[in-house]
């Protein structure tokens, strides 16, 4: 998916709302009180394809998903929320002819309205759902998805690899017609999909005027709290608690889609059976400061963008660098610069697995941030590489520059066409018209995140591991592009291996394909790792 994240590291998928520790039959969700103690990470690297969530108006009662909440407090935001309120949820039959099959279903675009724990109206979030026609609900797999950013719209998710109509994202421009086609690849044949788009994404949007609330929202553990009520409650709406759940996280959905899966389990009274995630970041730790496992993890992948260039690759084509990054290369690194003999030794082996010049190599130390590596690439021929797809390359606008000021050519020419296909098909397919623009990715969310102020940057492994501990049942899949420098396999890698036992092969994977952050623009690894989600289902 696709992110504002060029400027801050960090970023890949969504904001959300307020925290809360509301039980599944309450009346009105709890936000949390405070928000989140996790530490700034810098930037985000959750990349272009952050990814977002959905809007609507619900009706019912409150606590149920219910239009407004009860009192002299809801009464007295009533007027504010009515201004700011999305129009009531629009559900289409639809059908779509695929290859060896026609699939009929029900398409909801609507929101989902949270409150505080005094009964006010905080803000509605937006979802698009599908639900296939005579399914029994009880064993009919449902999957939430959601993109990162923090800031991303889930169109990414929902358009460029799972939904049931698809837009072509290879080869895409700006100017390219936007044009969605039916898509023989969608996961709707083994499960209900239901995308949602956290506040400020999408068409999501506050009904609260208070700005102490609206920052709950643009916080780590806000943020996945809230994401956790709108699926408990869309599963309370569509009497879907007794199906088998499953979620699935992008970019910086590795940071949510743990914490949301936890929050489920111990405040929501919701199990998840399987936790997808697709180019992950689980710990920014790797990616900040003088970490040096940000050079290890980033190094295979600046192999496999040289060594694509000459021809097809695979990761076990990537095997020897593999061992040498967390080997000889590691050794070398923590000896550090003062160790002239090593730092030439680890500076010509960088030169030759990358084909950076040596001369660049030796100056840097071997040690290539992100964005140095793009643009020393190719630098001869005054092209940059993607960072969401490093495989790609773009004109670099100022090629004589002594510093950087270029976009990412894998990611930007995708911003206009998904835009405008997200707009059509919700207002026009799905018939819903909500006021206001369609945010696919907010900078102005990205900038206000507020990762915390505590000594530890924002992760996910911690709550990985207690759910993977709590549910012996509960399975992760993790799916990462080869060309990904916005969040790189290998640190996912290293990240799997550390955990228990009880939480070995037989219970998580990792599939990493030919591609960049959204792999599944390619048809080969979207359609190999779609067998992966279905056999984790089936």
């Amino acid at each position: 998916m696709a992110n504002s994240l060029a400027t801050r590291l960090a970023a890949a998928l969504l904001v959300a709302c307020l925290a809360t520790a509301a039980r599944a039959d309450d009346d009105v969700p709890q936000p949390s009180p405070s928000p989140s103690a996790q530490a700034p990470s810098g930037q985000n690297p959750s990349g272009q394809s952050p990814g977002g969530q959905n809007p609507s108006g619900q009706k019912g009662r409150a606590g149920r998903g219910g239009e407004a909440g009860s009192g002299a407090n809801a009464a007295a935001s009533g007027s504010t929320a009515e201004q700011h309120r999305l129009p009531p949820d629009s559900t289409t039959k639809q059908s779509v002819a695929l290859p060896s099959r026609t699939l009929n279903f029900s398409a909801t675009a609507g929101s989902i309205r949270v409150f505080d724990d005094k009964g006010e109206p905080l803000a509605d979030i937006a979802y698009t759902s599908y639900q296939l026609d005579g399914a029994e609900k009880a064993n009919r797999p449902v999957t939430f998805l959601f993109n990162g950013g923090p800031g991303s719209a889930s169109a990414w998710l929902q358009l460029g690899n799972v939904g049931p109509w698809r837009l072509p994202f290879d080869g895409a421009v700006s100017s390219a017609a936007p044009e969605l086609q039916a898509n023989a690849d969608t996961w709707l044949d083994f499960t209900d999909l239901v995308f949602i788009d956290p506040v400020g994404t999408g068409y999501s949007r506050f009904v609260t005027t208070s700005e102490e609330a609206r920052k709950r929202f643009f916080t780590v553990d806000g943020d996945a709290n809230s994401v956790a009520l709108v699926i408990r409650r869309w599963l309370e709406k569509y009497d879907r608690l007794t199906s088998p759940k499953y979620l699935v996280g992008e970019s910086y959905g590795g940071i949510r889609g743990p914490k949301v899966v936890r929050n489920l389990q111990m405040q929501q009274g919701v199990g998840v059976r399987g936790l997808v995630l697709i180019s992950p970041v689980l710990d920014f730790r790797e990616y900040t400061g003088s970490s040096l496992l940000q050079y290890v993890a980033s190094l295979p992948t600046m192999a496999a963008v040289a060594r694509q260039a000459k021809g097809p690759v695979t990761r076990e084509d990537l095997a020897d660098v593999e061992s040498y990054a967390r080997g000889d290369f590691l050794l070398d690194l923590v000896k550090g610069q003062a160790d002239t003999e090593a730092t030439t030794r680890l500076a010509d082996k960088v030169a030759s697995l990358t084909g950076i010049d040596q001369v660049v190599s030796r100056r840097l130390a071997g040690r290539f941030d992100i964005g140095e590596f793009r643009r020393e690439f190719d630098r001869k021929n005054g092209k940059v590489t993607g960072r969401y797809d490093a495989s790609i390359e773009g004109f670099d606008p100022y090629p004589d520059s002594s510093y950087f000021r270029f976009n990412d050519p894998s990611g930007d020419p995708l911003m206009a066409p998904l835009t405008s296909a997200a707009v059509d098909l919700t207002t026009r397919k799905l018939n819903w018209r909500p006021d206001g623009s369609y945010h696919l990715l907010s900078e102005s969310v990205n900038k206000a995140w507020e990762f915390g102020h505590g000594i530890s940057p924002a992760e996910s492994v911690t709550q990985l591991r207690q759910a993977l501990a709590l549910d012996p049942n509960l399975k992760l899949l993790v799916g990462h592009g080869l060309f990904d420098l916005a969040t790189p396999y290998f640190a996912s890698k290293i990240i799997l291996d550390q955990l228990p036992a009880f939480a070995g092969p037989g219970r998580t994977r990792l599939a990493v394909y030919p591609g960049g952050h959204m792999f599944y623009s390619r048809d080969g690894s979207r359609q190999a790792f779609r067998k992966e989600v279905e056999a984790l289902m089936r």
